[in-house]
């Protein structure tokens, strides 16, 4: 969308460059400051947040994947695990499931709102 008018507004330098400062601090623009406080939308510096966010949340789960693979090769190799280890690891199955379920839902309406600003 080609950008071509400008809206002029009268603000105080003081607060003009405390706006700057800002848009500094979260690396945007002051168009996108301005634009996207107004509209009501998230911020891009919000959006990387949320983003990174997603993905240590993504790390946590590979973490916990992976300890489970490790159980499972070391039950396989013992060929053994007691009924109380084994209704454990089903209990903690059932957690992580859920935790996964849950945070999909929460993944679903970051993305939404992520997607209805851009």
């Amino acid at each position: 969308m080609e950008k071509k008018d400008y809206v002029k507004i009268r603000i105080s330098t003081t607060r003009k460059e405390n706006w700057k400062k800002l848009c500094s601090e979260k690396n945007i623009s002051l168009t996108s400051l301005i634009t996207d406080s107004v509209e009501g939308r998230m911020q891009d510096d919000e959006r990387r947040k949320v983003l990174a966010f997603i993905e240590k949340q993504d790390n946590i789960f590979i973490k916990i994947e992976t300890n489970i693979n490790q159980l499972a090769k070391m039950v396989n190799g013992q060929k053994f695990i007691s009924k109380t280890e084994f209704d454990e690891f089903q209990n903690q199955l059932k957690t992580i499931t859920k935790l996964k379920e849950k945070q999909n839902e929460i993944f679903v309406k970051v993305f939404s709102l992520i997607a209805d600003d851009s």
